[in-house]
């Protein structure tokens, strides 16, 4: 597995990230703690170094379970976790505040048993908090060595420009990436959040990068026909069901797995740096098939099918924007003299180095 700079930070990651959220989860799509050893020592020995946890995944068993595998080697290991989420303690102990992010910020410490955290992330925005309490409690974090670099996650993308502009301006420490959904089956981060990365130079990580499984073929029969009769199946939206059509014709022409062809469009979509996938996987056979994607490149055709069967359509002002009356205004009436700004460029060259760490 190949590393990444995170974004503009000096940050170097995995090219595919380990979801720990179901680690110790006793529910029946949880991992017991013997089946999540072994699916992180497999990610590992893969190269894996990014994981991915927060401090209410299976009530806190997640982060613990991943401190205790992390062990020793704690320095090999690049450890995400998020706050602002309490399935218990009530009010008081959920929500983006300052007081919760320092109450839980301690707790995630203890349970993964080290003295910081590499990128500590709000977890989901609460609409109250104000953006000032939040980046310098922050700030106060990175200051104190408690964490090395702050993200955010569910958050609209003009909330989280005009805390980044705050906190340039304010000489506080700045987000260095931020955690969307995304897949074929989710492209609505395309609007505004993935520009807005691209923009502020935000490493990205993925969750649910095979929209819920929707992506991974479970739901074709033997016959490769979609199985639109299950239960679990006529839930699901007919445009999901023919992308993942898509996906299954496109994995049989290949040779791979519909799960490894989904991994490997998101894989494909940089937006000033790479894209990272949040893989997650109960037992070994999971994961090592959705490593599978890290050998397969699409051929552009392919790229361009995936493309059109799962566009979106941006909405006001984008698609707006885009048309040649607004463009031929804009430009003095002269359509095409100038070019449109490109997303901020990756400011670290690539780097050639034994470990494996590249700039894509």
């Amino acid at each position: 597995m190949q590393h990444v700079l995170f974004g503009r930070a000096g940050l170097r990651v995995s090219e595919l990230c380990l979801g720990s959220m179901i680690f110790g989860d006793p529910r029946e799509l949880g991992a017991s703690s013997d089946d999540s050893k072994a699916v992180f020592d497999r990610f590992a020995e893969a190269g894996g170094t990014f994981i991915d946890t927060a401090d209410h995944y299976a009530d806190g068993e997640s982060e613990r379970l991943v401190g205790q595998f992390v062990g020793a080697d704690r320095d090999h290991f690049v450890i995400s976790t998020k706050w602002s989420v309490a399935r218990n303690g009530g009010v008081v102990c959920s929500g983006n505040s300052r007081r919760n992010m320092v109450r839980a910020v301690e707790a995630s410490l203890r349970r993964l048993r080290t003295d910081r955290i590499d990128l500590y992330s709000l977890h989901v925005w609460d609409f109250t908090t104000p953006w000032d309490e939040v980046m310098r409690g922050l700030d106060d974090l990175v200051r104190a060595g408690k964490i090395v670099y702050a993200a955010v996650s569910d958050t609209p993308a003009w909330e989280i420009s005009r805390a980044s502009m705050m906190a340039e301006l304010r000489g506080w420490s700045p987000f260095v990436g931020v955690q969307i959904e995304y897949s074929l089956g989710e492209r609505t981060a395309e609007r505004d959040l993935l520009p807005m990365a691209a923009e502020l130079g935000l490493g990205v990580t993925a969750w649910s990068p095979l929209a819920g499984g929707a992506l991974s073929g479970k739901y074709r029969g033997a016959n490769g026909a979609a199985q639109r009769g299950r239960r679990d199946a006529a839930a699901l939206p007919a445009r999901l069901l023919n992308i993942a059509d898509e996906v299954c014709a496109i994995a049989q022409e290949v040779g791979a797995s519909p799960a490894q062809i989904a991994l490997a469009w998101v894989r494909a979509r940089t937006h000033g740096s790479p894209v990272v996938p949040i893989i997650g996987a109960r037992n070994v056979t999971q994961l090592e098939d959705n490593l599978g994607c890290l050998q397969l490149r699409l051929e552009p055709a392919m790229q361009e099918r995936l493309d059109a069967v799962s566009c979106i359509e941006l909405g006001f002002p984008h698609d707006f924007l885009r048309t040649d009356y607004v463009r031929r205004l804009v430009h003095g009436g002269e359509e095409g003299s100038l070019r449109p700004r490109k997303p901020l460029p990756h400011p670290v060259a690539e780097i050639a180095m034994s470990s494996g760490v590249t700039k894509k």
